[in-house]
């Protein structure tokens, strides 16, 4: 009996030791999720959807049309403003016909161009932090370098053709004014086909033709597949040995049976203890509770090296949000880091169960 009480003392005394060193050195949780950028495109004009060029799901590419908004009521604006620009320049006894063209093709380079900042600040996103090659990056300034020779073409076009409206005509109030409202009816115009920022995949599509779309309002969701990590909350004991670089096995619910290996890639300094969490505010932990005083979690996101961008012919794949158990090895201890191998091998058995 005695030596029943004795073993039963020593196992749980092992027990709490290994718990407390791996809670420092092996860290685990099952509360971590798959996390992207979910961008909602937000229509800059109003107006009915005329078309919806995708599906639910459907993946894209940056600037792929997504959807087109009505563009009779913008195709008039502008037809009226190029008619007021018409009779101011004949005021001063000029053709517009050039002053126009120029405004036009200005318009279209300066949309170009921010398409083209959109597109290429996810590659240098992506560029700093090691998940590209520099000659990616490197095209990728090329493109954008060409983008703004292009605008400042156009503008300087713009500028030769207000130059042979004469010195009257150049610098006349009137003409001034056309000049603003037709480029303001250019970019509406523009702003009626909407696009893809990035690649990604179109998620929860709620509308059809006949849609009314407000300006300002969102429209349609899109998750950006250029960049996909593991966001885990795991308390500050935890975190203590932790290292930006420290290795981590993941398992995802998705994927039962199969360990992806990661790292971690940064940490997030705070956390709001309001449940606050969204754009421009602190991360907020998922609340839970227990037996006794919850500690504070906070977010460690961690990246699966040769995962990060998504990609519809990967062996693995991913939803946002979808749930993941992971575990971190923070020392070289050969002992605790086996058995967290095993552990962790015995979740990714058991996800099949749940």
């Amino acid at each position: 009996m005695k030596r029943t009480i004795w073993s039963t003392l020593a196992v749980l005394v092992l027990f709490v030791a290994w718990y407390i060193a791996a809670d420092r050195v092996t860290p685990f949780t099952g509360n971590a999720r798959v996390k992207a950028i979910a961008t909602y495109i937000v229509p800059q004009v109003s107006g009915v959807v005329t078309e919806v060029l995708v599906e639910n799901g459907q993946i894209v590419a940056a600037g792929d049309v997504l959807a087109r908004i009505d563009a009779r009521p913008y195709e008039i604006d502008k037809l009226r403003a190029e008619a007021d620009l018409e009779l101011a320049t004949q005021d001063v006894g000029a053709s517009s016909a050039q002053v126009r063209a120029a405004q036009a093709a200005l318009t279209r380079e300066q949309s170009d161009l921010d398409a083209m900042r959109l597109q290429t600040e996810r590659i240098f996103s992506l560029e700093r932090k090691g998940l590209v090659a520099i000659s990616k990056g490197d095209d990728a300034r090329k493109e954008i370098a060409n983008a703004i020779a292009n605008k400042d073409n156009a503008l300087a076009d713009l500028e030769r053709a207000k130059q042979q409206l004469g010195v009257d005509g150049q610098d006349n109030p009137k003409i001034q004014k056309a000049l603003a409202a037709l480029a303001d009816a250019e970019l509406n115009l523009e702003w009626t086909v909407l696009r893809a920022p990035s690649f990604g995949v179109v998620s929860n599509l709620l509308i059809a033709p006949g849609t009314y779309a407000h300006s300002g309002r969102e429209l349609l969701t899109f998750l950006d597949a250029t960049d996909i990590w593991i966001e885990a909350y795991l308390s500050e004991n935890n975190l203590g040995n932790a290292q930006i670089g420290s290795p981590v096995d993941i398992v995802l619910d998705m994927h039962p049976g199969k360990i992806v290996r990661g790292k971690i890639e940064s940490f997030s300094f705070g956390v709001s203890v309001s449940g606050g969490d969204a754009v421009g505010q602190l991360a907020s932990a998922p609340s839970s509770k227990g037996f006794l005083r919850e500690p504070e979690h906070f977010p460690v996101r961690i990246i699966m090296p040769g995962y990060e961008v998504g990609n519809e012919n990967d062996d693995i794949r991913m939803q946002l949000n979808g749930q993941a158990d992971i575990i971190m090895y923070l020392s070289d201890n050969v002992v605790l880091n086996a058995i967290g191998r095993a552990y962790i091998r015995l979740v990714s058995i058991l996800t099949y169960a749940y």
